[in-house]
C-alpha cells in the first residue's frame, strides 16, 4: 500500500492535493502526518523526503515526492486522476501547472491556516490580479467542460490543485465573480475535504513562522483551532 507523507493539515496546501485526490478517487493509502518543525524542515523532513519537504509519496519503499509529480504518478496507475478527454486533460494540466507555479501573490498574503478567519489589512493590486485570474480561469473550465467541476462532470487532479484556494478563500472571505464563486462551496462540500477540515481543526501543533506571517497580512478574527 501507498505511504503518503503529509505535514499539518491546517497548514500544509501542498500536502493537501495528493490528499484529497487519493481519498476522492478511493486510492488507498497510508497517511502519515508530520507536524512542520519551527524554522527549517531540511533536517527533519530529508530522512523521509529527498527534497526535505511534505508530501511524498512512498510506493514499496521508492520515494516519489513534490505534489505534482506525485499525481503524475498516480495518473500512470489509476484512470480518472486526469480527464479522459485530451482536450480536457490538456487544459486541466495547464491549469493544475499554473496553480503549481503562479498566483504568487495569493499564495504569499494568505498563507493556508483552515482554522482561522482573517481580515485582511490591504487587498493589493497583486492579490487583485491573482483574485480575478482565478476566477477567470475557473468560469473558463466550468464554462467550456460544463462543471460541475473545472474539466468536467467528475473530480480530477486540477480540482485537487485548487482545493487548497477553496480553504484560503474562505480563511480570509475572498470570492471570485461569476459561475465560479460557487465553485469553493463545492470542493469544501466534499467528504474528503471536510474529513482533512476537522482533522485540521483538532490539530493541537503550531507554526510561529506561518501564524507570523498571517497576522503580518490582517487580524485574526476567530480561531476554531483546538487549543495548543
Amino acid at each position: 500500500m501507498y505511504v503518503l507523507h503529509v505535514a499539518n493539515k491546517n497548514y500544509s496546501s501542498w500536502s493537501l492535493r495528493p490528499w484529497v485526490l487519493m481519498r476522492t478517487l478511493g486510492i488507498p493509502f497510508e497517511e502519515r502526518v508530520n507536524p512542520l518543525p519551527t524554522g527549517s524542515s531540511w533536517n527533519v523532513y530529508r530522512q523521509l523526503s529527498p527534497n526535505g519537504r511534505m508530501p511524498c509519496l512512498v510506493d514499496d519503499g521508492w520515494a516519489v515526492w513534490d505534489s505534482f509529480a506525485i499525481v503524475e504518478y498516480l495518473a500512470e496507475r489509476h484512470p480518472g486522476v486526469w480527464p479522459a478527454d485530451a482536450k480536457a486533460r490538456a487544459w486541466a494540466r495547464s491549469a493544475a501547472a499554473e496553480m503549481h507555479s503562479g498566483f504568487n501573490a495569493l499564495r504569499g498574503v494568505c498563507s493556508m491556516s483552515c482554522g482561522v478567519r482573517v481580515e485582511l489589512f490591504e487587498i493589493s493590486g497583486a492579490l487583485k490580479h491573482d483574485l480575478f485570474r482565478l476566477g477567470d480561469l475557473w468560469n473558463d473550465g466550468l464554462a467550456r467542460f460544463g462543471g460541475p467541476f473545472l474539466a468536467g462532470n467528475r473530480f480530477s487532479a486540477v480540482d485537487a490543485f485548487f482545493a487548497p484556494v477553496a480553504f484560503r478563500l474562505k480563511s480570509y472571505g475572498l470570492v471570485v465573480d461569476g459561475i465560479a464563486a460557487g465553485y469553493p462551496k463545492r470542493l469544501l462540500e466534499l467528504p474528503a475535504m471536510r474529513e482533512w477540515y476537522a482533522s485540521a481543526l483538532a490539530e493541537t501543533w503550531r507554526e510561529p513562522d506561518h501564524d507570523a506571517e498571517i497576522c503580518a497580512a490582517g487580524a485574526i478574527v476567530e480561531d476554531l483551532r483546538a487549543t495548543a
